[in-house]
């Protein structure tokens, strides 16, 4: 069955019936064995967190395929200030921002494209919730060590997961936000190169929710200090069925970064941004976001620099993609 037809084989239909009946992600138990094998063929070993009720199948098959994003955290979420131990970033390069501070826009870019299945349809989130429906958690993929989780550990009580609870509740969708956290180890703070790889793996853990590929698509979101590129198209380029888009912040020591130019592997796009204004803009050209939705991340990316200067680069980045995603919507 092709899976872009949006209709649901006998075992997608089993197993959209058992994650309706399991609310929450339970822990992840074991690496994929292999990168080829078929995520068709794949045993479920967790529930989708927190999408579907217990209301019948019937009103959970028109949302199908759901969004998930899937997101890095450090100079993808907030910034690490470029510290470093040595030779040994701590979390990533980015100098513009201060070490924790969140990028503006970026918990509205997350979220529109958590509801685009909802929006796509006419239908908005608090009408989705009124059928027991949620949009999916964003899932993380990060490279802070396992070892370290009891002081790295990302919990319900943290800034990053009440701002993404916020921004969810100002637009009536209670509890989204934070989904599953799969963590990197030491070994990939001593050994730089091995964090692609396990992202990656990880990566390949998280979609055994969804054997079928029919439940769930993905767009991951990253940044490019950290070999999330690489974790990206590897991404793209052995899943590209359920692989909707691969979208990655520029990040630098130095000021103004060039920014590269967009490709595509295996059919799928790989976006360069510097501001989550800009990652709006290209997820509306992309057809990922409504124009509406790109509009609410304008505003919220310009909401948060309120209290910083507006000669600051933070304001000149942005002033750049407002431009663009005012010509986009005079030429529409």
């Amino acid at each position: 069955m092709c899976f872009y037809s949006r209709r649901l084989s006998t075992s997608a239909l089993f197993i959209a019936c058992f994650l309706a009946k399991n609310l929450r992600v339970e822990a992840f138990t074991s690496l994929a064995s292999n990168r080829s094998t078929s995520i068709r063929t794949r045993t479920t070993s967790t529930a989708v967190d927190n999408t579907f009720s217990s209301k019948p199948l019937k009103m959970v098959i028109p949302f199908l395929p759901f969004t998930q994003v899937i997101s890095d955290v450090d100079d993808t979420l907030k910034s690490s200030g470029g510290v470093k131990i040595g030779d040994i970033a701590l979390g990533g390069i980015d100098r513009q921002y201060e070490r924790g501070e969140f990028y503006p826009g970026v918990f509205q870019f997350m979220f529109e494209l958590s509801i685009s299945s909802f929006e796509s349809r006419g239908i908005s989130p608090q009408e989705g919730s009124l059928h027991g429906l949620a949009p999916p958690k964003v899932a993380v993929l990060t490279a802070r060590a396992e070892e370290f989780k009891l002081a790295l550990e990302l919990k319900e009580d943290s800034k990053l997961a009440k701002a993404f609870r916020k921004t969810g509740e100002e637009f009536g969708v209670e509890q989204w936000g934070l989904g599953p956290v799969l963590y990197g180890s030491v070994a990939e703070w001593i050994i730089q190169d091995r964090k692609g790889l396990r992202k990656f793996s990880n990566f390949e853990r998280l979609i055994n929710q969804d054997p079928t590929g029919e439940i769930m698509e993905y767009i991951y979101v990253g940044d490019t200090g950290e070999l999330d590129q690489e974790a990206g198209e590897t991404m793209l380029r052995e899943y590209p069925e359920v692989v909707k888009a691969v979208f990655l912040h520029v990040v630098s020591e130095e000021p103004l970064p060039p920014i590269p130019e967009s490709k595509l592997i295996n059919g799928r796009p790989v976006i360069f941004f510097r501001t989550y204004v800009g990652a709006a803009v290209n997820a509306k050209k992309l057809g990922l976001v409504s124009e509406s939705a790109m509009m609410r991340v304008v505003a919220a990316a310009q909401q948060a620099l309120e209290s910083v200067s507006r000669t600051s680069d933070k304001w000149q980045d942005i002033y750049k993609d407002v431009s663009e995603a005012y010509q986009l919507l005079e030429s529409e």
